[in-house]
């Protein structure tokens, strides 16, 4: 396994629309491409990380919001639909925004339907951490990061600062 490079906003990468993973890719290649994610996201540390956030344009998004960081999820195709019309506020933060947090509003619980690792349907309905994870990682699929989400100037103030850190 080794550790991915992943991409910082405002890198354009990160605006790139993730594709369907396809049965003909259930390789080798995705097994490791997903191990290579999962130790780039936990040593980050973070909880969830999206392929379009360390330049692999696909659709696959790994997640662990345990604390003891051993229940590893794998997310291909993912979609999610809302389970009812309640939203919270929960503070996100992002690997691909490093030291900036911000209040985002999601839906309080969905449904998930994506193939594990082996290509095999999973169904499952979350709430709380979890879902907002979730939510989370399908956008940067999108091509979406959680500062869209936030006022013009606040999203200029984090690229500003940004910009600078990445070229201290």
């Amino acid at each position: 396994m080794s550790l991915l490079n992943i991409l910082e906003y405002p890198d354009p990468r990160l605006r790139t629309q993730a594709s369907p993973v396809t049965p003909e890719e259930f390789t080798d290649g995705l097994q490791k491409q997903i191990d290579d994610m999962f130790e780039t996201m936990y040593a980050a540390p973070g909880i969830g990380l999206a392929a379009t956030q360390v330049d692999y344009h696909k659709q696959l998004i790994v997640i662990d919001v345990s604390e003891t960081k051993d229940q590893p999820l794998v997310l291909i195709n993912p979609e999610y639909t809302p389970l009812d019309d309640e939203w919270e506020m929960m503070q996100e933060g992002c690997l691909s925004v490093p030291e900036y947090y911000a209040d985002v509003k999601r839906h309080t619980r969905i449904q998930v339907k994506a193939l594990d690792r082996d290509g095999q349907l999973q169904t499952f309905d979350c709430d709380g951490l979890l879902a907002h994870c979730v939510q989370h990682e399908v956008d940067h699929l999108r091509g979406i990061v959680f500062v869209d989400y936030l006022s013009r100037l606040k999203q200029e103030r984090v690229r500003k600062k940004l910009i600078k850190r990445q070229r201290a």
